[in-house]
């Protein structure tokens, strides 16, 4: 017979009084759920626009990438060369750096990080891959790997180039990938502040371009952007407790409005659904009944982890259970699929979850296997 086993969840302190739409003032945008992968709210998100400095993400990725793989270290040091000192003397976001200093990666890192320095973009690529075309191809192949499907990197910076594109859905993508992959190297994004000791004058002191790192939010990231043809851009996030949302949009007039809009989306994510682990993979397990084994129950186990999220408003809808063909019949393996976690909405299926033997269950020896049959035969006792 199928066995449905009823999960009960207990919600407290909901609001209901909730918005329909965030609407930003905004060209795209898009507001995620960093661990369901939930898409929250999305403005066109798949077209096509200029990342700037936002850009400077996947930058860092490809040298956290070399970091954790050992391939790099933070005390390198790498010499500046004129076409990276040129940046310093255009007019762009600067780190500062002099040609033919020696600055380490950790120095080069927090000035593209903090300080937004293309200047510093440039050394780190050259540094790197010995040119920035070939960091650049670097970049595309760690787009392609990402699963970043609209995305084409030609620079380090996000500097003027009609073909250095992307989404906000795809910087979204690598936002996620960045915090998810590197989350020691990643603490240097909340950095607020990197004073550079630059070589033939006093110490130059920058704050982090991202105005929410001030406002003690819960905000730990990401990166701004500005392009006079794009306007305003920023790739944020805000952690609260467990949970973390990613919110990328452009297209602001101002850096005001770029601030507030993006606030807003955020606050609004929070503030309209929730996220809940339904299963850790090793951690969360269901303790089915078994027939003839050992054991009387055995452990089932999802392969991956999983979260739901859900608007606050439908939360009262939410059903959730076990349902498998119980009991289980020993002998039964280790990885068998023996159950599914049914999640519902009224009476909507919203998504059915496998369900795996933890461990290898025995079957009893056959004259206890007999005895256990006949009981069930005469009383329906098993």
């Amino acid at each position: 017979m199928t066995k449905k086993i009823f999960i009960l969840l207990t919600f407290l302190s909901l609001n209901f009084n909730l918005l329909a739409n965030p609407n930003i003032q905004a060209r795209t945008g898009i507001l995620v759920d960093f661990h369901s992968d939930e898409i929250l709210f999305e403005l066109d998100a798949d077209s096509v626009i200029y990342p700037a400095s936002m850009t400077k993400i996947m930058t860092a990725i490809i040298a956290f990438d070399l970091l954790q793989k050992n391939k790099l270290s933070l005390d390198d040091k790498f010499v500046i060369s004129e076409n990276a000192w040129r940046l310093s003397q255009a007019g762009y976001s600067s780190m500062f750096i002099m040609i033919n200093d020696q600055v380490s990666v950790e120095n080069l890192l927090k000035g593209i990080i903090v300080a937004s320095g293309n200047d510093a973009c440039i050394a780190l690529a050259e540094g790197i891959a010995g040119s920035e075309e070939n960091f650049a191809q670097m970049m595309n192949e760690k787009a392609i790997e990402i699963g970043m499907t609209s995305s084409n990197f030609t620079n380090s910076s996000g500097i003027n180039d009609p073909d250095n594109v992307s989404t906000v859905r795809d910087i979204a993508l690598m936002s996620k990938y960045l915090i998810q992959n590197y989350p020691n190297y990643y603490e240097l994004f909340k950095e607020t502040t990197f004073t550079w000791d630059r070589t033939g004058g006093d110490p130059i002191k920058q704050g982090n371009r991202n105005p929410l790192l001030y406002k003690n939010v819960g905000v730990d990231g990401i990166k701004t952007g500005y392009l006079a043809v794009e306007k305003y851009s920023l790739a944020s996030t805000m952690k609260k407790n467990d949970r973390r949302v990613i919110a990328v949009a452009s297209g602001f007039q101002n850096k005001n409005q770029r601030s507030k809009e993006s606030l807003k989306l955020l606050n609004w994510g929070f503030r309209n659904t929730n996220t809940f682990e339904i299963s850790k993979k090793d951690v969360t397990f269901f303790e089915l009944e078994t027939w003839l084994g050992k054991d009387e129950k055995i452990k089932a186990i999802s392969n991956d982890d999983f979260y739901l999220t859900i608007n606050k408003k439908d939360i009262r809808h939410l059903n959730i259970f076990l349902q498998y063909d119980g009991p289980i019949k020993a002998p039964i393996s280790k990885g068998e699929k023996i159950a599914d976690l049914v999640i519902k909405k009224k009476d909507q299926i919203i998504k059915t979850l496998p369900l795996f033997a933890s461990t290898d269950l025995k079957k009893v020896n056959f004259f206890k296997s007999l005895v256990t049959s006949i009981n069930y035969l005469i009383w329906g006792d098993v």
